[in-house]
């Protein structure tokens, strides 16, 4: 399979027109003023994003970001921040996009449009053994007896809110704080996009995790973007070809089945 960069000619002719094209739109012709698309991410959500030893960005979102990229002609910024402040950061212009293993919900698509689903996840758990027998109790994890983390205004948030309100919950601004948080028995249980949990278990086998097997929510993820009718047009139509060419799915298991980029992860 070739790659999109090199088989989507009649899609870079169509991007010319778009961006020769009066008043393209308010983000488009900010992207092309600028030369280069700013794409928000927390960079700390693997396998879909992360942060490597040597500060590069990586995962499924990156490379989908660096193809969008890469088929507009333009550099690509990445600006990491905390999950919450995403959104904001999109509809204040401060970014262009947010990929960040973001859930499409309602909510959301109220204040933005999404593209995709570019995959479909779901909430998992992970905690250590010693807590195993307890969360599989009739109550399960709706104990007062439980510290629950998740990410701050996220939809695991929402999850443990709606799921186990009699649990403690401890909101976290990142991914990395909240497995300090789990290692350090702060909290006995963090809530996460299923992949993240299956992945962490694996990175420190020796820190006594369990992940579980079993998805709990159904989470459509999609790529965030202000209104712009041009840009929306565009990426609809970039993906429809990413997934077509079989290109998506190849990414998909790139970092979702080939565990060899974890040794890139800092330690």
């Amino acid at each position: 399979m070739k790659k999109i960069l090199t088989t989507t000619v009649g899609f870079a002719v169509l991007l010319l027109i778009f961006f020769t094209t009066a008043n393209a739109g308010p983000v488009m012709d900010r992207i092309a003023a600028n030369g280069k698309i700013v794409v928000g991410t927390t960079g700390s959500q693997p396998p879909l994003n992360a942060t490597s030893k040597t500060g590069e960005i990586i995962g499924l979102d990156a490379d989908i970001a660096k193809l969008i990229a890469g088929n507009m002609g333009v550099a690509i910024e990445f600006k990491t921040m905390p999950f919450a402040e995403l959104l904001p950061a999109l509809t204040a212009g401060k970014v262009d996009l947010v990929i960040s293993s973001m859930t499409i919900t309602p909510e959301r698509n109220m204040q933005v449009a999404f593209i995709g689903p570019y995959f479909i996840s779901g909430k998992g758990i992970l905690t250590k053994t010693k807590h195993l027998d307890a969360l599989q109790a009739a109550a399960g994890l709706n104990q007062a007896q439980f510290k629950v983390t998740a990410l701050k205004n996220s939809t695991s948030q929402r999850f443990v809110e709606k799921e186990a309100p009699k649990a403690q919950f401890f909101p976290a601004d990142s991914y990395d704080q909240a497995i300090e948080m789990l290692f350090g028995d702060k909290v006995d249980v963090l809530i996460a996009d299923s992949p993240f949990c299956a992945l962490t278990a694996f990175r420190f086998p020796g820190k006594g995790l369990t992940a579980g097997q079993d998805k709990l929510t159904f989470e459509p993820l999609g790529i965030a973007i202000t209104e712009d009718a041009l840009l929306i047009n565009w990426m609809q139509n970039f993906m429809l070809m990413l997934k077509g060419s079989g290109e998506l799915k190849r990414l998909t298991e790139k970092w979702l089945k080939d565990g060899s980029w974890v040794s890139q992860l800092p330690e």
